[in-house]
């Protein structure tokens, strides 16, 4: 299911923003990178309230480009999970940068939460977040 390509330039900045630059698609990846959600609830009951009807069109936009896939539970046929592919968690750099720089520079204006772990090497966050995913999804089966 390939959704129509319309692409502003053959930039690969802009054609990254056009996927993935939104308001809300980045923080859908986040949750299911670092918070592990899988199902459309748990996305949804989200501290930002994504509306349903923008949810469920940004997960069908990211699984037209290979970054989502959807899945049934195994114990649940009627539940959708959502996981992303290989494509999705090399996204895992943006999402930690992005991190990062908020937590540096948007404290004096919002109270950022604490994240533990945010003082390590970029490259080893980067791995521990990929690796924990990737496990994650191994013992669902």
């Amino acid at each position: 299911m390939k959704m129509k390509n319309e692409f502003r330039s053959g930039c690969p900045i802009a054609s990254l923003l056009d996927i993935v630059g939104d308001k809300w698609s980045l923080l859908i990846i986040r949750d299911m990178l670092i918070k592990h959600k899988k199902t459309f609830k748990e996305i949804s009951d989200s501290d930002e309230r994504i509306a349903p009807s923008i949810l469920s069109a940004r997960l069908k936009l990211m699984e037209s480009y290979q970054l989502i896939t959807k899945h049934k539970l195994p114990e649940n046929k009627k539940e959708n999970i959502y996981l992303l592919t290989k494509k999705g968690t090399h996204l895992a750099p943006i999402i930690i940068e992005f991190t990062l720089w908020g937590d540096t520079y948007m404290r004096e204006y919002n109270e950022i939460d604490s994240i533990n772990g945010l003082k390590a090497d970029k490259s080893t966050i980067i791995d521990i977040v990929q690796n924990k995913y990737n496990t994650m999804v191994v013992e669902l089966g």
